[in-house]
């Protein structure tokens, strides 16, 4: 498997195109941000409650980073990872469309919401906190082009069996976010 290479351009492109689809997702209703194709899937809103549990676990991680990294002369304009990150990447990435491994989520990034209760405030809401987290997002994007990026590694999620450099941890979340892109696709096609 060949090392990704990452440039924040890409990144902040395909971040903005999450964005957008998150915005024409408050078109929609209620009843369809909240159904469930089946009792075990998750719904559109649990989709992105996900999504937000799930990069929360990362904000004091890159906030960190972010300060403890020296600046660098001029900007970062391209990142290889390397092969154990890239992999880690590649597999949660979508591909041609389509979600190319089933994963199952653990506990802890599981939304915890009762579809019942929830009411358009609520919605609201969740979709606030996740565009929030996404803006912090872009903005350690565009603060790691000055930083000396290869300096310190964070924890994945999932501990320290995975270790990313911001670059790779911004491209495995981002991925993470395409992926579920294309799972809200899937629900709103069965609606």
């Amino acid at each position: 498997m060949a090392n990704l290479v990452i440039t924040p351009e890409n990144q902040i492109q395909r971040l903005n195109t999450i964005l957008n689809t998150i915005e024409k997702l408050k078109l929609h209703s209620p009843d369809e941000l909240l159904y469930r194709p089946n009792p075990k899937s998750w719904s559109v809103i649990e989709v992105i409650e996900h999504l937000s549990v799930a990069y929360e676990i990362y904000v004091d991680k890159i906030d960190g980073a972010l300060k403890a990294l020296p600046e660098k002369t001029g900007e970062l304009t391209t990142f290889t990872s390397n092969w154990w990150q890239s992999f880690i990447i590649s597999g949660v990435k979508p591909k041609g469309g389509k979600r190319k491994l089933k994963i199952k989520t653990l506990k802890k990034f599981e939304p915890l919401l009762v579809l019942k209760k929830l009411d358009a405030a609520a919605i609201t809401a969740i979709f606030d906190r996740f565009e929030k987290l996404q803006l912090h997002l872009k903005n350690a994007i565009l603060e790691s082009r000055t930083k000396d990026v290869r300096k310190i590694r964070i924890n994945s999620g999932i501990g320290q069996i995975v270790k990313f450099y911001l670059p790779e941890s911004y491209e495995f979340l981002i991925a993470h976010m395409e992926r579920h892109m294309l799972q809200i696709t899937e629900i709103l096609k069965q609606k």
